[in-house]
């Protein structure tokens, strides 16, 4: 690694709180384009917008993903604007690049009856597995919560008497969540059990999802297992359910009935609207269906007194 793409991660962290996968996808996606650059010859801190504009058409012709291209794109806007800013070249080469425009699509939400079930199935589970696995699936699906957030709950997050959670989202930034009741008790009962639980050394658990990790706490892959047992116990196929399935489906039945993106946005974390916006799609078939419903000349509706 060269010492400006080093500097670049370096400044990722301490001015973004950029996590370990965001910094190891940077630096796959700016390791490729280097060697795509320096087979032509050319040191990738030196690379101008024409060399740039062929890595793309290179992309576009290996059949590379839109949503991938772009998403390579952005890492090289900001690499090269990171560079412009601190002088190493004197201007950014991305400027005028035009990015592939990724096609959004449909989130694949379950069904309201299905989160019912999954969360019915969870409960079936044995022991302090089953708490934590109804506990989880409560609260990602009454919040939205991504699974990196879920699974860094500390025990202090849920507050005294308050149906709200603190939550540390990415760019380490903290926001309040509303939770319902239910998911509150089913947090609340999961934490009750840990803290009694008989332990050699009487040091209470620091997380909610305590685990053997490194970290202390649950992984997002032992989530994603927890939740495909409770699939499983459900009757569901486990490959239709993970936490950014339950994300998904949070914000499709919301809108669905009747929430509005802004509010979305906050509940989410998301920090540019744009990001919520593929959501839109929902709230077209919503509207779509209202007219066709209420509209005086929407086809197929029965004539009055007919």
């Amino acid at each position: 690694m060269n010492r400006h793409l080093e500097a670049f991660l370096e400044m990722l962290v301490a001015e973004r709180g950029a996590a370990r996968n965001t910094l190891a996808a940077y630096q796959a996606d700016l390791a490729d384009f280097a060697a795509f650059s320096r087979a032509r010859g050319t040191e990738p801190e030196a690379a101008d917008g024409a060399l740039l504009g062929g890595y793309l058409q290179r992309l576009s012709d290996l059949g590379l993903a839109a949503r991938t291209a772009a998403r390579r794109l952005s890492a090289l806007r900001q690499y090269y604007r990171f560079l412009a800013r601190e002088g190493i070249r004197p201007d950014d080469p991305t400027e005028l690049l035009a990015g592939p425009r990724p096609t959004a699509s449909l989130p694949k939400a379950l069904a309201e009856s299905e989160v019912t079930a999954l969360i019915d199935g969870a409960a079936t589970l044995p022991g302090l597995r089953g708490q934590q696995a109804v506990a989880a699936l409560e609260l990602l699906y009454c919040s939205g919560l991504r699974a990196s957030e879920l699974v860094a709950l500390p025990l202090a997050a849920l507050r005294a008497d308050e149906q709200l959670v603190t939550v540390r989202g990415k760019g380490a930034k903290e926001r309040l969540v509303p939770i319902s009741q239910r998911a509150r008790d089913a947090a609340l009962a999961a934490r009750a059990t840990l803290v009694d639980k008989p332990r050699a050394k009487p040091v209470p658990p620091r997380w909610l999802f305590p685990a053997r990790a490194a970290s202390g706490h649950m992984t997002r892959q032992g989530l994603g297992l927890l939740l495909k047992d409770a699939a499983l116990a459900a009757g569901l196929e486990p490959e239709r359910v993970s936490p950014h399935v339950l994300r998904h489906s949070f914000a499709s039945h919301l809108l669905g009935r009747g929430a509005d993106l802004r509010s979305l946005q906050l509940l989410l974390g998301h920090a540019d609207i744009a990001t919520t916006q593929i959501y839109t799609k929902v709230l077209e078939e919503r509207l779509r269906a209202l007219v066709e419903a209420h509209h005086p000349l929407a086809q197929n509706r029965p004539e009055a007194g007919a």
